[in-house]
């Protein structure tokens, strides 16, 4: 059958009065010429009955059921899905007014083409299926799709010819050729529409006449706020008129918008800013292509429409949204002015109630990422205590050699001994630091742009470090006296001492003695730790880079990572609060505050001491932080917070999940059509009639 060998290119094309009607073994030799898998021609059948009506017997998709079967679930902005019966008349090779299902698995076996859009495109002006196209079949669909009222078009003019011969159109064109007239073909309606409508010939036309060829050649193209300012395009230059050369730089802007995207994107991530202008625009395009993309007029006019005619702008990403996404919608200030008294009652309700979220989540992360870490941390607390000035024999001799003993002489829980105290505090400890600084971050940050300062991330880690002593110095001082407890009894004979007691025994000030030494501790780690935590996800691992969610591995990466510097560096701090908050023994040196307890190390052990424990805390901390974070990042994306307030996003189909390809395929197919005029199969879909070189108007 004839739909059946416009398949393969290289099959010759069989009579078009041949049966439409797929056989079994025709059906099976399609299926095996492209390979189509079992499960995909179980989920074409799934589609096809979904959408299929009952006639004679037999199952068919009516025009409506075929435009439910292949449009896409996106949001399809200025397309109409009404259009998408354009396709239909491709399908429905019998013309009969419905497509059976071997017509569709043949229309899916078409759409698995790579180069399906084009091939849609072609067998819809091939109206009397000979393989070619020539000159009375082009002229013949393009006029059944541009009305009347639209801009004529000049069929007899020299580019038309060139392409299908001077007479009456004696070339025809194979389905190759035809793809080059397709893309070129825009550009020639533009080209003819700006000479009708410039009509002293002077190279200029109205605003007003340039929105009509833009809305008939790209409407579909562009948002409403964009289209809206159309005439505002002769500001860029005197006179009120518009240029050809403006035109012509506007229709190479919209042509060629995916780039105009991906360069706007990658430049402004790159931004310290997160925002560009017009240079930062013109550079990157240069550095990251082979030829200049864009000359410096049609830059203007990107950022003329992005930034409403203001020149000199640095723009954010949210800016150019309304000219890349057609979806885009101007916010109204009345419907705003109505929302602001009904919502700021529950502002504040919100808040509480979102930083309770954070709260809970942050307490059951930490709790997670310090029960996995403890056992290292008991390593490097028996560590930092160990002192030279000891009567009698050094305990350790490294850190391997502490984990050994704890395992010998007190057993597999010797390295959880002091778990209890620690989780009942690390919960509240991360949760107040996750907390604070999700919430110094989040007011701090541009709206636009989801970027912060360099100076605001070290302000929120540090005031997040700072806040979490009020439960860390109980905590730990607690914890590490339980820790130490086990070498204490093996040397001394001591006997071990629980919570409680160590906690009556020291008393509300005795709980926070080391606090200042907690405090230059926390303060810097939390400072260094949260901004490299944020930056490794943005520039190393590019989360939400088009719309990149980061993987477990991923996430557990940048948070081991920003862990390392942080811990390592703030060593000394943790050493002088570890020396403070253990009680000494019979022969150990005792401190006397902060600045005693630095020089006293200092001139007793020499500044290596001050870095005991350095490898283990690194050992400890980071992979500690890396789950808690881990923990925390995964905690918010199974259980998200239903009223959070997400910052305004550019979506777009580089950044929209993506469809099922035939599906993208098919809109292309569209898309390519629409190129022609921006109600193109408007008109047809308006009659049963089937479109014929006798019948060109559809009349």
């Amino acid at each position: 059958m004839a739909s059946w060998f416009r398949l393969f290119p290289t099959t010759v094309h069989g009579d078009s009065d041949a049966s439409t009607s797929l056989t079994a073994s025709a059906l099976k030799t399609v299926r095996t010429a492209v390979t189509i898998p079992e499960s995909e021609l179980k989920r074409w059948r799934r589609t096809f009955d979904a959408n299929s009506k009952a006639v004679n017997g037999d199952k068919f998709l009516d025009p409506e059921g075929f435009v439910n079967a292949i449009a896409p679930k996106e949001d399809l902005a200025k397309i109409g899905r009404n259009q998408f019966a354009i396709l239909f008349r491709i399908a429905d090779a019998s013309r009969r007014g419905l497509v059976s299902w071997e017509d569709f698995v043949v229309f899916e076996t078409v759409l698995k083409r790579p180069d399906a859009d084009y091939w849609m495109a072609f067998q819809y002006f091939d109206v009397d299926h000979s393989g070619y196209i020539d000159y009375e079949e082009f002229r013949t669909v393009l006029a059944a799709n541009i009305g009347p009222e639209s801009i004529p078009f000049d069929f007899d003019c020299d580019w038309v010819k060139l392409y299908l011969g001077k007479k009456n159109g004696t070339h025809v064109l194979g389905y190759n050729e035809f793809t080059q007239l397709m893309k070129g073909l825009q550009g020639e309606r533009l080209r003819q529409a700006f000479k009708y409508l410039d009509d002293d010939q002077d190279g200029f036309i109205l605003p007003d006449q340039f929105k009509r060829i833009v809305l008939e050649i790209a409407g579909h193209k562009l948002s409403d706020s964009v289209i809206e300012r159309l005439p505002t395009l002769c500001t860029l230059s005197p006179g009120q008129r518009i240029s050809y050369s403006e035109v012509n730089a506007f229709h190479n802007v919209i042509r060629e918008m995916d780039m105009v995207e991906r360069i706007i994107r990658e430049a402004t991530a790159k931004s310290k800013d997160g925002r560009i202008d017009q240079t930062d625009f013109l550079n990157y395009a240069a550095s990251s292509s082979r030829y200049s993309l864009f000359t410096p007029m049609e830059a203007s006019i990107i950022f003329h429409f992005a930034g409403r005619g203001v020149p000199g702008q640095r723009l954010s990403l949210l800016d150019f949204g309304q000219l890349l996404d057609p979806r885009w919608k101007a916010p109204h200030e009345h419907q705003l002015s109505e929302l602001k008294p009904a919502t700021s009652s529950t502002s504040m309700f919100h808040k509480v109630m979102h930083s309770s979220y954070n709260f809970v989540l942050g307490g059951i992360a930490g709790a997670f990422g310090a029960t996995i870490v403890y056992p290292i941390d008991m390593v490097k607390t028996r560590m930092q205590n160990q002192r030279t000035t000891v009567v009698g024999q050094m305990l350790y001799k490294n850190s391997i050699d502490c984990a050994k003993k704890i395992l010998r002489n007190e057993g597999f829980l010797g390295f959880y001994r002091g778990l209890g105290p620690q989780l009942v505090g690390v919960a509240p400890e991360k949760a107040i630091k996750l907390t604070v600084n999700d919430l110094i971050r989040a007011r701090a940050m541009d709206p636009e742009t989801g970027r912060i300062s360099l100076p605001w991330e070290l302000f929120a880690g540090g005031a997040a470090g700072g806040c979490q002593v009020v439960f860390t110095n109980p905590l730990e001082i607690v914890k590490i006296r339980l820790q130490v407890q086990g070498e204490a009894a093996k040397v001394e004979g001591a006997v071990p001492r629980g919570a409680v007691h160590i906690i009556r025994q020291l008393g509300i000030v005795g709980l926070y003695r080391g606090a200042s030494a907690c405090l230059l501790r926390d303060i810097p780690f939390s400072a260094i730790y949260f901004p490299a935590y944020f930056h490794l996800k943005q520039d190393v691992f590019h989360e939400g880079y088009n719309g990149k969610r980061l993987s477990f591995l991923e996430t557990l990466a940048a948070a081991a990572i920003a862990g390392m510097p942080a811990a390592y560096l703030t060593t000394p701090a943790d050493v002088v609060k570890t020396r403070l908050q253990v009680e000494a023994r019979q022969g150990q040196t005792r401190y006397n505050g902060l600045t005693d307890a630095f020089a006293k190390i200092y001139k007793e052990e020499g500044f290596k001491a001050l870095f005991k424990g350095g490898p283990a805390r690194i050992i400890r901390s980071s992979p500690q932080f890396g789950f808690t974070l881990l923990g925390y990042e995964t905690l918010k994306q199974a259980f998200p917070y239903a009223w959070e307030e997400k910052p305004p996003q550019v979506q777009t189909v580089l950044t929209s999940r993506p469809d099922d390809l035939s599906k993208v395929r098919a809109r292309n197919a569209l898309k390519i059509l629409l190129d022609v005029h921006g109600d193109f199969g408007k008109r047809a879909a308006a009659f049963s009639k089937p479109l014929s070189l006798t019948n060109p108007k559809l009349s």
